[in-house]
């Protein structure tokens, strides 16, 4: 049988993070789903807070090092993803856009995509529609319904029924991703493609 592959992306910049702490409870969930739907599930989680240096050193240098590589490979090879923002002046992080804008514009085509943030105020849930949702759409990745938002106070509200607070909000989007990406099924396993350095290229054209 063959084995989703599930990423989780999480721009959280404190140890330990909220933004961490939600995308775990997502991939939970998920994982959880898409079991019971009968597929074995592989998880890979990035946390963009240690790869921030190589990202800059991207948008500079014109290729990935070694570590970002292997964290875009596995986004753009990834059967579903998670995406989770900390919401900082009313839109994403400038971490998770730069993250996003180093992979192929292509890359996420009709890949689906759960979209979650954490803040600290519920006024910044918006954020999620007017600014994480839009960016994706852009990818036309398929976004799922449900965006979930937590704020702080979410933390310690139970809801009042099954559907009701953040722990009813995360099953119901992870419910929504799982069943997009079992109804896509695995993708088939793609062996990855050497890069070569920017600088090797140039010194290749000189000979």
């Amino acid at each position: 049988m063959s084995t989703y592959r599930l990423v989780v992306v999480s721009a959280g910049l404190s140890k330990p993070s909220s933004t961490r702490l939600l995308a775990d409870r997502l991939a939970e969930s998920t994982v959880r789903q898409l079991g019971a739907q009968g597929g074995p599930v592989d998880v890979t989680v990035i946390e963009l807070r240690d790869l921030a240096t190589e990202i800059a050193h991207n948008f500079v240098a014109g290729f990935p090092g070694p570590a970002l590589r292997g964290a875009i490979e596995a986004v753009t090879q990834a059967d579903g993803l998670i995406a989770v923002t900390p919401i900082f002046t009313a839109s994403y992080s400038g971490l998770f856009k730069s993250f996003f804008d180093v992979i192929d514009h292509d890359a996420l085509a009709g890949k689906p995509v759960l979209i979650a943030a954490t803040g600290g105020t519920p006024r910044h849930s918006l954020a999620l529609e007017h600014a994480v949702r839009p960016l994706f759409a852009y990818l036309r990745a398929v976004v799922v319904p449900t965006a979930v938002y937590a704020a702080t106070d979410d933390w310690g509200a139970a809801g009042g029924g099954p559907a009701d607070g953040l722990p009813g909000r995360i099953d119901r989007a992870a419910g929504e991703l799982a069943a997009l990406s079992a109804g896509r099924g695995p993708a088939p396993a793609v062996r990855a493609q050497a890069v070569v350095p920017f600088a090797e290229q140039l010194a290749a054209l000189r000979v």
